[in-house]
């Protein structure tokens, strides 16, 4: 063969490869420029809230009577909601990705309905419910939830759970199950192999579903509205003070609750992705 033929070929091989490279590098270009355009867009949005508010509106609001109540409510209720969640999550988590079951595929359905349905026809549904006599005989042994503070952990408890069942049974889906049977040769039984060998290994997902799980309960609103109401001083919490906030014109400090809602979510999520996918800040 000549050198011209060579060449030629080595050229022609050439081509394509180049044609590729360039391809990739276009390709990535537009995924970067679409990243930036949604990234920054939501920088935008939080830099107009800061940019608005008067530098007095955080300390108004931390001096109002009202709005440090409802922050305190805010505090325990979703913490609350968040325990009972991490509670149900990690047995309902480990029976759906560990053992099959008739019925299975609707017990899933079920417990990932409230991810897909509006929050607040939830606290219409709760609202109805309680109409009903079941309802009626429950509130009547004297555990009252419609309207009342015990009402705002349930409507939470509801919201939330299923974020925490789904976290934590990613978690258990990942342990090895040949860990587990291992264990049981050794003449554990299935509760000594859960307790010692399996939730040892997903205790950073059952932290990170309990995060997830509270940072969405503070910012819970909807059902809150229909099913406990915004009475301040008695079942009044900081998404509801938004609302009451800017219903009578104080934009302030309705952007003021609203940033520090802000941070807070910032910071949960933060804390969610480290425990939970182990990713690093930077």
């Amino acid at each position: 063969m000549s050198i011209d033929e060579v060449t030629s070929s080595t050229a022609s091989a050439a081509r394509p490869v180049s044609a590729s490279g360039r391809g990739a590098a276009l390709f990535k270009v537009g995924l970067f420029a679409l990243l930036i355009i949604y990234a920054g867009f939501i920088a935008a949005l939080l830099i107009a809230n800061i940019s608005y508010m008067e530098p007095g509106n955080i300390a108004e609001v931390l001096r109002d009577p009202d709005l440090r109540f409802a922050a305190r409510l805010t505090l325990w209720t979703s913490l609350l909601s968040a325990a009972l969640a991490v509670f149900f999550a990690v047995p309902v988590a480990y029976a759906l990705s560990r053992y099959d079951f008739p019925g299975k595929a609707l017990v899933d359905t079920l417990v990932d309905m409230p991810i897909v349905l509006p929050n607040i026809v939830v606290g219409v549904t709760l609202l109805v419910f309680f109409q009903t006599a079941p309802g009626r005989a429950l509130e009547g042994t004297g555990f009252r939830f419609v309207y009342t503070r015990a009402g705002i952990v349930l409507a939470q408890f509801i919201c939330v759970a299923p974020y925490a069942v789904r976290t934590v049974a990613g978690a258990f889906s990942a342990v090895d199950k040949r860990l587990e049977d291992v264990a049981r040769t050794l003449g554990w039984s299935a509760g000594q192999v859960f307790r010692r060998v399996t939730l040892p290994m997903v205790r950073g997902g059952i932290v990170a579903g309990g995060v997830i799980a509270w940072a969405l309960a503070i910012g819970l609103y909807g059902p809150l509205m229909v099913f406990t109401g915004t009475t301040r001083q008695v079942t009044e919490v900081l998404s509801t003070s938004i609302y009451l906030e800017l219903s009578i014109g104080r934009i302030g400090p309705a952007l003021a609750i609203s940033m520090l809602m802000v941070a807070f979510t910032m910071a949960s999520l933060i804390i969610f992705k480290l425990l939970a996918g182990g990713q690093s800040l930077w």
